[in-house]
């Protein structure tokens, strides 16, 4: 029998129906109220290394775990995954990377974006809850990843949680009309809560077979607090619309076809920087929106390296302070967006140093939180006639 969960938020309770598991739900989850009169709670997760700064070796379980579990069923040689952005880009990244180094065959990622970029093509759809609806899937922009995209019999939508599934349902059906070659889809998740009828609506309306994978499921219901200070407020999550191709270096938004890879000196370029060598006190590598699998990767290679690490990112996602969100910290954006992002549970004094990650050239909001934090910018960047070689240009102001 499913197991009963009742959460109180400042915006109402959130009931979840527990299907059994073998991973405690507190090991993947917390709860929070969100700014948004859409969808007024959020679930926290615990090893996403979104919301909650997590290891590097948890981030790198959860990656594993999921594609492996997606490759026991068979995907084939020429799959396609895709991370749903903001907040599951990394995720979305960390799988196809474990799944690649797991065997799979000619696989092709590609994470969805908010941001637009002028001059290319794209698939259009919305995530009906979220802040900002408006998401943007753009073809490869190297014309062998085209083909396999557009031929492509199996696709692993990738998200950090499930609710209805309608954005994958319109996100498929967006996909099929460009590819009448797809046989199979995959939708991952950490957790998955649609409900029966939503699953057997997705699975009926998507036209091909359907695989759900995730770590535990369930349903969820949220009864309105109606609580109308709280439901006043608002926060602008919606962009310029302006192209920021001059600003984004992490190439997932244009397809990786392999995993990527820093400079094998890339802790020798660290301590150049200022980094200490100590190993006793925490580090935190803090990535930025959609760019969080470079604070990933870096974090990684450090915790290898015997440090003690923890990985973060920053998010416009606006979420009220309370449950298991103990700390808000709100900045303007590096996007040149005008809007404010916020880092969240992030006391500077947890850590001996924080490295901060980004794709975007150094700016006004960046200085800021380096100067606030004393901190380490790494500015992420392919190197040269790559596409999966990265350098990391560190500077301490």
């Amino acid at each position: 029998m499913p197991k009963t969960l009742s959460i109180k938020l400042d915006t109402g309770t959130l009931l979840l129906d527990l299907e059994p598991g073998t991973i405690p739900l507190n090991r993947l989850l917390g709860f929070a109220a969100r700014v948004s009169s859409k969808r007024k709670f959020l679930l926290v997760s615990k090893v996403l290394g979104k919301h909650y700064p997590v290891s590097p070796k948890v981030m790198s379980w959860s990656y594993r775990t999921l594609a492996r579990a997606v490759l026991k069923c068979g995907v084939g040689a020429g799959s396609v995954w895709i991370g749903m952005a903001e907040t599951a880009t990394g995720l979305g990244y960390g799988v196809f990377e474990a799944a690649c180094n797991e065997g799979a065959e000619q696989a092709l990622f590609i994470q969805t974006t908010r941001y637009h970029l002028d001059g290319l093509a794209r698939l259009e759809f919305e995530e009906a809850h979220s802040h900002a609806t408006d998401f943007f899937l753009y073809y490869p922009e190297q014309m062998k990843h085209r083909e396999r995209f557009l031929t492509a019999k199996t696709l692993v939508l990738i998200d950090d949680e499930i609710s209805t599934g309608l954005t994958f349902l319109r996100l498929i059906k967006a996909y099929k009309a460009v590819n009448p070659n797809l046989e199979k889809v995959f939708i991952v998740s950490l957790v998955n809560f649609a409900h029966p009828e939503h699953r057997a609506a997705l699975e009926e309306q998507a036209g091909v077979d359907v695989d759900w994978v995730c770590f535990r499921q369930g349903l969820l219901r949220f009864e309105d607090g109606l609580n109308t200070a709280l439901d006043s407020i608002t926060v602008n999550v919606s962009g310029n619309g302006d192209c920021k191709k001059t600003l984004l270096a992490w190439p997932g938004r244009l397809g990786l076809d392999a995993p990527i890879s820093l400079e094998n000196d890339v802790l020798e370029q660290l301590c150049n920087s200022g980094f200490s060598r100590d190993k006793v006190r925490p580090i935190l590598v803090l990535g930025t929106g959609e760019c969080n699998a470079p604070a990933y990767l870096l974090g990684r290679e450090l915790e290898s390296q015997g440090f003690k690490v923890k990985v973060q990112s920053t998010t416009r996602s606006p979420i009220h302070q309370g449950n298991d969100i103990a700390r808000v910290c709100a900045f303007q954006d590096n996007y040149d967006d005008g809007i404010p992002n916020f880092i969240y549970n992030l006391n500077p004094d947890d850590y001996r140093d924080i490295i901060l990650c980004h794709e975007t050239p150094l700016c006004a909001a960046l200085h800021e939180l380096l100067y606030q934090w004393q901190a380490i910018s790494a500015r992420f960047e392919l190197l040269p006639d790559s596409t999966t070689h990265a350098k990391l240009h560190f500077f301490r102001p």
